[in-house]
């Protein structure tokens, strides 16, 4: 299996190992753009795979802060009693750059950067760049790809 993030698009695509596409799915990257420096709140771009699993069998919209849950829910009525949290939710697939001086290492480490795909809140749109840098997903679809792809899946963001 291998995912492929469009930035352009705005789009996941999740191959399987005969290379047909079996999943695609509306996503939301980083408002700044793509970019890979530390501190940017952009996407970076290049050869990544999925470092750390996060989240196995927490319930839809669990609240992570720090790669734990909070015992916090997500809801409409507790975004509302907490504005401008930039929620992250349901399940963390963290992503480790595999390109060195391009997305590993130094002020370019993606993983460093803590860049993730991630739930996010259900009244955030899909299609549109608005991200802090991760690639933001519905729950219900980062818990589907969650539960399809393992640990070690390469990931190719491009523009």
């Amino acid at each position: 299996m291998r995912i492929c993030i469009d930035l352009g698009r705005q789009s996941l695509e999740l191959f399987g190992d005969d290379g047909a596409c079996i999943r695609r799915y509306a996503v939301s990257t980083a408002l700044n753009g793509p970019g890979e420096e530390s501190g940017s709140q952009r996407t970076p771009r290049g050869r990544h795979r999925i470092r750390a699993r996060i989240g196995a069998g927490a319930p839809s919209g669990a609240v992570f802060r720090g790669r734990r849950p909070t015992g916090e829910y997500w809801t409409p009525e507790f975004a509302a009693a907490h504005p401008g949290r930039d929620w992250i939710l349901s399940r963390i697939l963290w992503l480790c750059g595999e390109e060195p001086g391009r997305n590993r290492l130094g002020r370019v480490d993606s993983m460093r950067r803590y860049i993730y795909i991630h739930g996010t809140g259900d009244d955030q749109p899909m299609g549109v760049p608005l991200s802090h840098g991760c690639v933001r997903m519905r729950n219900r679809e980062i818990i589907e790809l969650f539960d399809l792809v393992p640990a070690g899946t390469k990931v190719e963001i491009r523009e």
